[in-house]
């Protein structure tokens, strides 16, 4: 019987081409559903997973609150947001406004909904309300609003050389709005509004123990009647009585700032807590803070700092209760006694009473019996106003209570 052959375009399903085809199909599905596992998470950048789709801006919200429900680090809300070009002020936010995650760009952005949900403003003849339409702020200023302009840090040689309250009259002690102060010495002045000032704490640098600048509180303001030595001054407003040894200067219309764009600090850019503005122990949320680094070392109104804390050493309990030799365990004519980890540091005295007889005990103890706590972070602050030498800085949010001497640095990305 004869075979008739295959026609030479069929082909054994069997060979080796085939195996490669199915082998690199494999691959490919495998790829394919990586992608599709993988690569929205990859898409979600700094939004967090189980971010909502839609807010609706309320009355006492925060740019900071808001943009904490849709990301991991609040301060990265510039690079999500979608200003609308259309609405004026396309960047500011107000209560009413629909905020919705937009999907059409291929990564997640958050703009101002333009259809339904806008806010609505209710007219009252003759009346008008302007407060009621107030953009969002980025933080709760009313947290920061006593720090904003007051008080102030101001250098040694400032406090020295500035003229300074010496006496009322009637022998007065203190005063208030009304009184006359004698302030020496004011010899030519430009205006006649003066501040009056109350020299603090001192802030020195935990490192290098430079002075810094000290806190100066304002107490109040006064009006200069005479020119001398003393000058004559009047009180025009009191936040405090005014006393003998408060600095007077000129007084300024320095604007404080309200509007803040938070952003993470320079890696380069590391500091340390010094003091705290509201008089407690244990920092925690929207807390003030005052940190050793100012304009001089780079350090801007924005910038945003994690708290860490640890570095300090703390007794191993595991090696601790092997650090006092054990006479039942080691004995000096052990080997592993003299070349071991022990340290002879010294004599038992008077053990185990004064009339014990000679000879007397080696006190003996193994060195590693410490370790350094590992960095973990505790907090996370803003600054909202920089000097030279220091800055202010608010705690916007605390996973544990912190304390002065704690370093702040520049966030870690999750």
């Amino acid at each position: 019987m004869t075979t008739t052959p295959a026609p030479p375009h069929v082909r054994s399903t069997t060979g080796p081409a085939s195996s490669r085809l199915r082998s690199a199909l494999a691959v490919a599905l495998c790829l394919i559903g990586w992608a599709l596992v993988v690569a929205p998470a990859l898409a979600q950048g700094p939004m967090k997973r189980d971010h909502p789709e839609t807010y609706v801006v309320q009355s006492g919200d925060t740019l900071w609150s808001i943009a904490s429900r849709f990301l991991h680090e609040p301060w990265r809300w510039p690079e999500v947001w979608q200003a609308n070009p259309s609405v004026s002020n396309p960047n500011l936010i107000y209560p009413g406004d629909v905020l919705v995650v937009d999907y059409s760009s291929g990564t997640p952005r958050i703009r101002r909904s333009t259809s339904g949900g806008m806010r609505t403003v209710k007219l009252s003849p003759r009346v008008r309300v302007t407060e009621l339409d107030r953009e969002i702020p980025t933080i709760p200023i009313n947290a920061i609003a006593p720090f904003l302009s007051r008080p102030v840090v101001t250098e040694a040689e400032t406090i020295d050389d500035a003229p300074y309250v010496v006496g009322f009259p009637e022998e007065q002690i203190i005063g208030g709005v009304g009184d006359t102060l004698y302030v020496r010495s004011i010899m030519s002045a430009v205006d006649d509004r003066w501040e009056i000032l109350r020299p603090g704490n001192e802030y020195r640098d935990p490192d290098t123990n430079e002075l810094l600048g000290f806190e100066a509180t304002s107490v109040a303001t006064a009006r200069l009647e005479r020119l001398g030595d003393p000058a004559t001054l009047s009180i025009t407003r009191s936040y405090k009585e005014a006393a003998i040894g408060d600095r007077l200067r000129p007084a300024r219309e320095d604007e404080p700032v309200r509007s803040f764009t938070p952003t993470a600090a320079p890696a380069s850019l590391r500091g340390t807590i010094i003091s705290v503005l509201n008089g407690v122990s244990q920092i925690g949320q929207y807390d003030v803070v005052v940190l050793n680094r100012g304009s001089r070392e780079g350090n801007e109104v924005g910038y945003v700092f994690e708290v860490f804390r640890g570095g300090e050493l703390r007794r191993d309990p595991v090696k601790g209760r092997r650090s006092a030799w054990n006479w039942r365990n080691e004995s000096p004519a052990d080997t592993s006694f003299w070349f071991g980890d022990w340290e002879i540091d010294g004599w038992n005295v008077d053990k185990p009473d004064p009339n014990a007889p000679l000879p007397l005990h080696r006190r003996t103890s193994r060195p590693w019996d410490q370790y350094i706590v590992p960095d973990s972070r505790s907090g996370v602050l803003m600054v909202f106003r920089v000097f030279p030498k220091v800055s202010f800085a608010l705690v916007m949010f605390a996973n544990k209570p912190m304390h002065v001497g704690e370093t702040v640095a520049t966030p870690r990305t999750p």
